[in-house]
């Protein structure tokens, strides 16, 4: 793929408007860096916690603050490219690139932990005391290894050997992970929906 089809096919986008997605890309970029790295903090300060869903609440502010510190400006770079000659064509050629690897890469890892963390908190409910001894930090931290290994490899597959085979992993793993995360708040809210209904009839049967 040449430089000028990466480039030329948004140029006809008014001026006013490549403006407007440059700056709304720079204040999202400075509110989720400075918002994730307040989530950082308060994690670290926080020992009431489980150590494996604190490592998951980690995992994914730490991928929402890499799209905020890396693919967002790459993505403000690429938008203002369009009105002006901030950087020359064989040097945006790669910013392009980087920047779709890197949204590719960030965004399946944060999808990743965003149904790892409903899961756990399904297993939480679940498992009652027996959840500390089954969710343990090894095992969280295999899972988030897998998952940044799952991802990169999908991400080089898009762009050095086989780009339909990688688009059809994504979309799979996308599907797999946004229906799991249904299935699992569905769950949690069904089984806490139950348990309140129980407190009712209790509270009614003393009553009565």
């Amino acid at each position: 793929m040449s430089t000028s089809t990466l480039i030329h096919p948004s140029c006809t986008l008014p001026v006013g408007l490549v403006v407007f997605l440059f700056a709304l890309n720079v204040f999202l970029s400075i509110t989720a860096s400075l918002g994730n790295i307040l989530i950082l903090v308060a994690l670290h300060k926080v020992s009431s916690l489980h150590p494996p869903t604190k490592l998951l609440f980690r995992y994914l502010a730490i991928t929402d603050l890499s799209v905020g510190l890396v693919t967002q400006p790459f993505t403000a770079i690429i938008i203002l490219s369009h009105v002006t000659d901030i950087i020359n064509s064989s040097v945006l050629y790669y910013v392009v690139n980087l920047n779709a690897f890197s949204a590719f890469v960030f965004c399946g890892v944060s999808l990743g932990a965003s149904t790892a963390i409903s899961v756990d908190r399904l297993l939480a409910l679940l498992l009652g005391l027996s959840y500390r001894h089954v969710v343990t930090l090894r095992r969280v931290r295999a899972i988030v290894i897998c998952f940044w290994l799952f991802v990169i490899l999908a991400a080089f597959l898009l762009f050095f050997w086989n780009y339909n085979l990688s688009l059809i992993i994504g979309s799979v793993f996308g599907t797999l992970c946004v229906n799991i995360s249904i299935l699992s708040y569905a769950m949690i809210f069904l089984r806490l929906r139950q348990h309140q209904r129980q407190v009712q009839d209790h509270q009614q049967g003393q009553l009565n």
